[in-house]
């Protein structure tokens, strides 16, 4: 009775649903984390050294511009 079923033709998928098995697939929760950290960090960054590189850069202008 199961030994028929272990012999019998796998089931079709559909191939709008894609391969689950493609190794090109790749993670998307995993590259939605990548992404969301990424987007953290360049935040913090942002606010620590935010400051100090508009004082930078105003100082640049004045020192350029001679006033």
């Amino acid at each position: 009775m199961f030994a028929d079923r272990a012999h019998a033709a796998p089931a079709r998928q559909d191939p709008s649903l894609g391969s689950t098995d493609d190794p090109e697939r790749g993670d998307v929760p995993g590259w939605v984390l990548i992404t969301l950290m990424t987007a953290g960090l360049v935040v913090l960054i942002w606010a620590l050294a935010g400051p100090a590189l508009t004082n930078l850069f105003e100082q640049a202008i004045a020192r350029v511009s001679g006033l």
